[in-house]
Order: structure tokens, then sequence, then C-alpha cells
């Protein structure tokens, strides 16, 4: 999918990304988010209301996903671009709790989160600085 942009400020893009959203084929809401610089990672639970909105989903059932919306900015207009887990986005700064809260889309995408945040808690070196 492309970029989509409105006349919306940033924080109203925002707003707007994580509301509920119900129509008579699906309904979909934002279980948890979080905001890392200009990536917005959720963690989505759609509940199909017909046949074929997913595979492996009937009317009723549900399934959550992990979405990253790229946001970004084009002269006064502020926009996003979605992504889910599945398209193994090269970001990696979703938070971890996120992958316990839905199955597994991308392996790889997973241990790449993973690495990501053990290089961040590792202690950063100290450099001595030697005077003559």
């Amino acid at each position: 999918m492309g970029w989509l942009f409105s006349s919306w400020s940033r924080s109203e893009l925002i707003h707007h990304l994580i509301q509920p959203e119900d129509n008579p084929r699906v309904s979909t809401r934002v279980i948890a988010h979080a905001l890392r610089g200009n990536v917005l990672w959720s963690v989505v639970e759609l509940t199909a209301k017909v046949e074929s909105i997913h595979q492996d989903l009937a009317p009723g059932e549900s399934l959550r996903y992990i979405r990253c919306d790229l946001l970004q900015r084009s002269g006064h207009q502020w926009g996003y671009k979605d992504l889910c887990e599945s398209v193994h986005p090269f970001y990696y700064t979703c938070p971890l709790s996120y992958l316990d809260m839905v199955p597994v889309a991308s392996p790889e995408w997973r241990e790449r989160v993973r690495a990501y945040h053990a290089e961040r808690r590792r202690p950063k070196a100290t450099v001595a600085v030697l005077t003559a």
C-alpha cells in the first residue's frame, strides 16, 4: 500500500489511526499502541462480521496482528503508510510485549526486534581518554 496524506496534524493523524472502526464487514480495535519516533506500533484486533475477510476467519471470530504505521510530513500534510509484521517491515523498535500478544507472522522479523532490544539493554563501553 502507498502513502495516504491528509490535512490533519500529526497528533490528529495518530488519534485517527488508533480509533476503533466498525463497518458491515469487519470491526477493528487497537489493543495497544506506542510511538517510536515517526513509527506508530499497534496491536490490532480484527473481528469478522461476514465470510471472506480472512482465509481462516469465520464471522464472529477475531485475530490480532502487529501494525506498523510509518508517519511522514510532506509540506503542510501528514501521512502514513501501514505495514504489518507479515511483510517484515525494516523497523525493529516494536515493543517486546507486543510479540506476546499476537501469533507469529514473521519469525525472522521477531528475531530482529529481540536483537534490537537486546542491543539497547547492553551497557555502553566507556572510552578512556589518554592524555600525554
